[in-house]
């Protein structure tokens, strides 16, 4: 044996497994650490998708004991991990927070009030626009274009949405995933409503509570610190 040969060890912990399983046991945990989800109905990752579907209660068990609640579709061939540890949580800067706001009610009115099925789909200019009237006072918070392209570049690395950049931003295609709502897992339109109106609220009393998070907030989805 070689020094860097790393023998297996069938009486291990996961010894039942073989060796292909194991495998996509490590490939499931990392995407859903990496990503927050793993997503059947894209052509990659669909096999892994039903590897987990079939092995639902050993990566439910592993899943919790790193402190993830799984949420299962099977329609949509989605399994999502929703932590339940800050720690494992996105630590989002105001203005990342305040567009995942706006996809949420995007998502939220497409679905309950027009219809539409998931993915909901809008351009980069009707997301900026609907930013802009939603949280007009806000105006100095809200995103540059160059931090918008950001904002829903990290989004789509975590699952919670498709995004198709456009040389021009205002053209850029964005969809809208269903995994945006467990990130923020409001009731109703009225949950939102309460929430908007407390960073609106801030301007009128802009000095933090002995609470209070530095000038974001967080969201439950799994991953990296970036913002």
């Amino acid at each position: 044996m070689t020094p860097d040969t790393v023998p297996t060890n069938p009486a291990g912990l996961l010894g039942r497994l073989s060796e292909h399983d194991r495998d996509r046991l490590g490939e499931a945990l990392r995407r859903l650490l990496t990503h927050g989800s793993i997503l059947g109905l894209e052509a990659a990752q669909t096999d892994l998708y039903h590897w987990c579907h079939q092995n639902r209660e050993l990566v439910e068990e592993i899943a919790a004991l790193l402190d993830f609640k799984l949420h299962w579709d099977h329609q949509d061939r989605t399994v999502q991990a929703v932590p339940q540890n800050a720690a494992f949580r996105l630590r989002l800067r105001l203005d990342a927070t305040l567009v995942l706001l706006t996809l949420w009610y995007e998502f939220d009115t497409a679905v309950r009030d027009r219809g539409e099925p998931p993915p909901v789909r809008l351009t980069a200019q009707q997301l900026n626009d609907s930013l802009s009237a939603k949280f007009e006072p806000l105006r100095k918070h809200l995103p540059s274009p160059t931090r918008l392209r950001e904002i829903l570049a990290l989004a789509q690395r975590k699952n919670l949405l498709r995004f198709t950049p456009d040389v021009a931003l205002e053209r850029s295609l964005i969809e809208v995933l269903p995994t945006l709502k467990r990130v923020i897992p409001f009731q109703d339109i009225e949950e939102w409503n309460r929430n908007a109106d407390r960073y609106l609220a801030s301007l009128k009393d802009p000095s933090p509570g002995p609470d209070a998070e530095d000038d974001g907030d967080e969201a439950a989805a799994a991953g990296e610190e970036t913002e």
